[in-house]
Parts: structure tokens; C-alpha cells; sequence
């Protein structure tokens, strides 16, 4: 079943992807001769106008064929030369390559708004709690060396109950779980939710590790009440655009940073994932509700685009780079030093693919 979300997941992606290329292509009378879903060998297709729409057996992903993106094949039409992408404005040709990009940020908009709306999770006031129907007390962070580390909590846990001899708190408010492990020093026994399984573990409050009250009793652990909270449909477009534009930021950081360290040989690989480290969170995601799995796949569009737009040979970005410097020159590049280029882009991707892939094996193994 992962693997299923997970190709319906990229297929989806590349598909909007792909559908941004084509709409933008249409609009400026440029001739598609393909829009296909998966890659070849062909499945199935039909043709409506002059454009074939295709199925193919390679489930993992799609593509637009315009005429004269690449090259003309010989013999072609004299009239559709008008019509090629090449011989189109170069501001069209960059628009079309940018369309791309676009719709994979507006389908992350589209996520995150329609998650908002449905409901998603996130951190309550304590005037909150009674009104959210699955609040609860989640651990946020767990203090080395502290009773709760020792105990074995991790971040993510669902606070169900405590036990102190015949006391029981089983509430959704973090103030007064903390109060409730602060009234003494006697052992708790605490059972948490964690990958849907109940478990209890326990321990003993101690004083000292707090420093703002060394008196205080505590476990070591940060706790925050966390519940579903839906957005009024009519403010979810605004939130979701705020979200969006706020994941996009944060996303265009972290792969700056990590491209920068892809070449000085710095990169951190744990901090990325490749095909199996995104299906493996495309299941988690799933087990967790539809709202988790939307929002992973708008991060997942979002950093699509922002890699689409990274000036590399074979990407979008690389493409317009090419564009830019025609417009420049005021001359179009040789063709064969443009598919000469390419060709090394696309054996860097290949070989950064593999490389990430090879990290997401290793990470599993351990």
C-alpha cells in the first residue's frame, strides 16, 4: 500500500508539474505533440487536435513534448516551424518553462489550504483544550540524562494517563500535567501512545533540572497540548497562502545550503531523502490521517519546485539559464552544446540520486 501511495503521490507531482508546461505551451500557439502520463513503452493513448494524450507502463511520473523544445525532426511541416518553441519570444519560452514551477507551488497552496480547512493538527492555549474534541499532551523534547530519557520517552509521545498510587491524570492540558508530576516525588507510572501502541513506562520526578526553579520536581520532558483545529473555509485560502509561502522560504534555505555543501564536500545526507526515504514517509504520513499525507505532499511540490528552479543542466532552471543568456547574446546556443550540457546535468542528478538513495539504504539498515 505504501509503495501504491507513493507512486500515486509522485505521479500526481510531476503530472501538475508537467500540466503547467502544457497549458503555458497552448496559450502562447505553441504545438504539443504529446502530454503523457508515465513513461514509455506506451500503454494506451488517444489524439485529440494535433496533441496525443498517452498512458504509459513506467508509473513514475509524466512529460510534455512540444515541438522544436529539443530539436525539429527532418521533414517537419514548414508551417509549424512558426509554431516551434524555439522560434516563440524568449519571454514565452521562459514562461513556459517556468509554468512548471508554478503549478507545483499553487498545488502545495491547494494542499495546504484544503488541510487547514479539514482540520490539522498544531499546539493549543490552554482556553483551547475544552474545546477541541482530540486534544492531548504530547512531548515536545526530552532533556538528556533525565528521568524521562532514562525512562525511554521520545519526542512525539501522546501523554494517555499517569499513575501516582491512586491518583490518575489522564487530561489534555500541559499546565496541569506539569503540576501533576511537580505534586510529588513518589514513581509515575506513565502510559504513552507511540506508532499506535500503548506503552508504560516509568519514572521518578526530580528536582534540579529546571533551572529558572531548581526546586521544582519535573521529568525532563517538554510538553505541549496539541489537537485538531479546523480553519474556517473562507480564511483557509489566506493561511494556506501564508503557509505556503513561509514552507517555500524555509525549504529554498535548506537547499541552498545543501547544494553548497555538495560542492565543498560538506553535505549532511542524513538531512535528505531520496525515493525510499520519501516513500517510507509517504507511509507514515498515511497511517497518520489524510491532513498529514496532504501536507507531506505539498512540502514534497514545494521543494519539486524550488529544484526544478535550480540553474542545472536538464532542470527547468538550467533550461532558463539557457534562455537568459540567448536573450543576452542575442543568438541561439548550439544545439549540440546544449544537449551536451544536459547530458552532464543529467548524470550529476543521476549520480546525486544514487548517492542520497544509497544514504536512505544505509539509514534503514541501522
Amino acid at each position: 500500500m505504501t509503495i501504491l501511495l507513493f507512486v500515486a503521490v509522485l505521479v500526481a507531482l510531476i503530472v501538475v508539474h508537467e500540466f503547467g508546461h502544457f497549458i503555458a505551451a497552448k496559450l502562447f500557439k505553441m504545438r504539443v505533440d504529446e502530454f503523457g502520463i508515465g513513461y514509455p513503452p506506451r500503454a494506451w493513448g488517444i489524439k485529440r487536435g494535433e496533441t496525443e494524450y498517452t498512458l504509459n507502463w513506467l508509473p513514475f511520473g509524466g512529460f510534455v513534448r512540444i515541438f522544436g523544445e529539443d530539436s525539429v525532426a527532418a521533414g517537419s511541416d514548414p508551417k509549424d516551424l512558426d509554431r516551434a518553441f524555439f522560434s516563440k519570444p524568449r519571454i514565452q519560452q521562459a514562461l513556459v518553462l517556468v509554468a512548471g514551477i508554478f503549478m507545483n507551488l499553487a498545488f502545495a497552496w491547494l494542499l495546504l489550504s484544503l488541510t487547514l480547512a479539514l482540520g490539522a493538527p498544531r499546539s493549543l492555549s490552554e482556553a483551547e483544550v475544552p474545546h477541541v474534541a482530540d486534544a492531548a499532551v504530547y512531548v515536545a523534547s526530552v532533556l538528556p540524562a533525565s528521568p524521562a530519557a532514562e525512562a525511554g520517552f521520545v519526542p512525539g509521545d501522546r501523554i494517555v494517563s499517569i499513575a501516582r498510587g491512586e491518583q490518575t491524570f489522564t487530561g489534555a492540558d500541559a499546565a496541569a500535567f506539569t503540576e501533576f508530576v511537580g505534586g510529588s516525588a513518589e514513581p509515575l507510572s506513565i502510559t504513552v501512545l507511540r506508532a499506535g501502541e500503548e506503552e508504560v513506562l516509568s519514572a521518578t520526578p526530580a528536582a534540579g533540572l529546571a533551572p529558572e526553579d531548581p526546586e521544582r520536581l519535573v521529568l525532563g520532558v517538554g510538553v505541549a497540548s496539541v489537537g485538531t483545529v479546523q480553519t474556517p473555509w473562507y480564511r483557509a485560502p489566506i493561511e494556506g497562502l501564508a503557509a505556503t509561502w513561509n514552507l517555500t522560504q524555509q525549504t529554498a534555505v535548506g537547499l541552498v545550503q545543501f547544494f553548497a555543501g555538495v560542492f565543498t564536500l560538506t553535505a549532511d545526507l542524513s538531512q535528505v531523502s531520496g525515493p525510499v526515504g520519501i516513500a517510507g514517509a509517504v507511509g507514515d504520513a498515511s497511517a497518520n490521517g489524510v491532513s498529514q499525507l496532504l501536507t507531506l505532499t505539498a512540502l514534497i511540490s514545494i521543494n519539486l519546485a524550488l529544484i526544478n528552479l535550480l540553474p542545472i543542466p536538464a532542470l527547468d532552471g538550467g533550461r532558463l539559464l539557457f534562455v537568459i543568456i540567448e536573450s543576452v547574446i542575442r543568438r541561439p546556443l548550439p544545439r549540440a552544446f546544449q544537449m551536451g550540457v544536459n547530458a552532464l546535468g543529467f548524470g550529476f542528478l543521476i549520480l546525486l540520486m544514487i548517492v542520497v538513495t544509497a544514504s536512505d539504504i544505509f539509514k534503514i539498515a541501522m
